[in-house]
């Protein structure tokens, strides 16, 4: 293979690991919003603006939900992020499983049956459909794709998205004037089980869990790692001085930063860690556009650029 066709393979696995994961992410934040919804909690117009979307100033429930969950033709939606991974992993069917290929496929397939279905009794189960989609898709990578690079492009492209909306999560949650749900903000992240096994349910322990936890997989701290040593091994440095990787650094410095953070100060640390969370994820994306890839794809670097 030429290194620019290994370049465009390489950037289509990393962005479908980034659209799938945003894919379930929207379901989780868009599913907790609702829950808030119903008892009068919920501020769309804020849900709107943490997630990168233009309109309407106060959009309503259904405005929501067309918005996010159903429109194809919107890069930042549910169905136009399952769109856009299975229109990817078509182009590198030869790369990755067919058992992949079919999980995307089957999944993009059903969505309108989905849809209509939630029409009727409600958004939660095609939401729920879509993160067991997700939750799919990447067992299946994981059980049935060899461990190289485009393996690990994947990895990358989803631990990346992970930080980023869990700070998205984390900025919606702790919005000034909302009373904070923490269970459903736990459910949204995929953590309640886990988090009650592990601190028994204690509230004061829940941002240290979601930031600092380092088995939890959907934790900001497991994330970096993960990111960080999909890193090291596509492009290992053995520079005496220094690290040259920009993308590695950038999710170096902020991973230390929550390494040696005080436990006791996240509160009040927290709108300074999250402003830093988004932008290390904006910065290691450009980063490794340059050094990996050859051409922007349709998605863009950041979500700015995917036109969210």
């Amino acid at each position: 293979m030429t290194r620019e066709l290994l370049s465009r393979i390489a950037e289509t696995l990393y962005w479908i690991g980034r659209y799938v994961e945003r894919s379930d992410d929207i379901a989780r934040l868009l599913d907790v919003s609702l829950h808030r919804a119903l008892v009068g909690q919920e501020d769309w117009a804020t849900v709107f603006a943490t997630l990168g979307h233009q309109g309407a100033e106060s959009p309503t429930t259904e405005t929501m939900v067309q918005r996010l969950a159903y429109d194809s033709d919107t890069p930042g939606s549910i169905a136009g992020c399952v769109r856009a991974a299975r229109e990817n992993a078509r182009g590198v069917r030869e790369i990755v499983s067919s058992e992949v290929w079919e999980c995307l496929n089957v999944t993009w397939n059903q969505l309108p049956l989905r849809q209509a279905g939630a029409e009727r009794l409600g958004p939660h189960g095609y939401l729920r459909y879509v993160r067991e989609r997700a939750a799919l898709f990447f067992g299946l990578a994981d059980a049935t794709m060899s461990r190289d690079d485009g393996w690990r492009f994947i990895v990358l492209g989803r631990s990346l998205e992970r930080v980023d909306m869990l700070a998205r999560l984390l900025t919606v949650h702790h919005e000034p004037g909302h009373t904070g749900n923490v269970r459903l903000l736990l459910e949204a992240c995929g953590a309640d089980e886990s988090f009650t096994r592990t601190h028994r349910g204690d509230a004061r322990r829940v941002l240290e869990f979601l930031l600092l936890d380092r088995l939890f997989p959907r934790s900001v701290m497991h994330a970096l790692a993960t990111a960080e040593q999909c890193l090291a091994e596509l492009t290992p440095d053995h520079d005496r001085a220094g690290m040259s990787d920009t993308a590695r650094a950038a999710i170096g410095r902020v991973r230390m930063t929550l390494e040696y953070a005080d436990v006791a100060d996240l509160d009040d640390q927290l709108p300074e860690l999250l402003t830093a969370l988004q932008a290390v994820c904006v910065i290691a994306s450009e980063a490794i556009t340059d050094r990996f890839f050859q051409h922007v794809a349709w998605g863009g670097a950041t979500w700015q650029t995917a036109g969210v």
